[in-house]
């Protein structure tokens, strides 16, 4: 795999990586300069990117990936705009794979799920994650920035070149899992929670 070689005047791989949360506020109590803000940073951000990249990358070809969200499939309450920031990058990357396929650039996004970032902070932090968090995903456990990263250094790679214009799921496989509250899910919500706090 190449990587971006600044002194040589050229960029192999982009990773748009760069985003904010939200606040949690309803929808009556957002406003638009909060909506503008998230568009502006998760959306404009990567468009913005791939523009000025695209003379360092023309030439040679490359490939680009934008980090959506699961968010983009699946929400919770009052997610609107980071939701819709999400969503957006969906469209953008299968734009921009079409539009620079003539610069043999490919343009992926990667829509991570859960990923635990805690010990990645600044400063770094124990996770503050119980038995219950892990279990509801099908792979048994919540993600890391690990998880993440191999999936790009894949994508980034000669072994990737024949994809373009598509999205990776990587979540545990949490947006596949249909949810039901059972008995059976409710016991061992309260066994995992239970051995939590023991």
């Amino acid at each position: 795999m190449r990587l971006a070689g600044g002194s040589r005047g050229k960029i192999d791989v982009l990773v748009n990586n760069a985003g904010i949360p939200f606040t949690g506020n309803d929808l009556e109590k957002q406003s638009s300069e909060e909506f503008m803000r998230i568009i502006g940073t998760n959306l404009y951000g990567p468009w913005i990117c791939a523009k000025h990249s695209l003379k360092y990358m023309k030439k040679d070809g490359g490939v680009i990936i934008n980090i959506a969200s699961t968010r983009a499939y699946q929400s919770e309450e009052n997610t609107e705009p980071y939701s819709a920031s999400k969503g957006g990058i969906l469209a953008l990357t299968h734009a921009l794979a079409i539009s620079l396929s003539k610069y043999r650039i490919r343009v992926i996004s990667v829509s991570p799920g859960w990923i635990d970032t805690s010990e990645w902070q600044i400063p770094p932090r124990k996770p503050k994650l119980n038995e219950l968090d892990h279990i509801q995903h099908p792979a048994g456990r919540v993600g890391k920035p690990e998880d993440v990263a191999s999936l790009i250094a894949f994508l980034a790679s000669s072994e990737a070149e024949w994809i373009t214009a598509a999205d990776f799921i990587i979540d545990g496989g949490m947006t596949k899992k249909m949810i039901y509250l059972d008995e059976e899910i409710i016991k061992r919500a309260i066994e995992a929670l239970n051995r939590g706090t023991s």
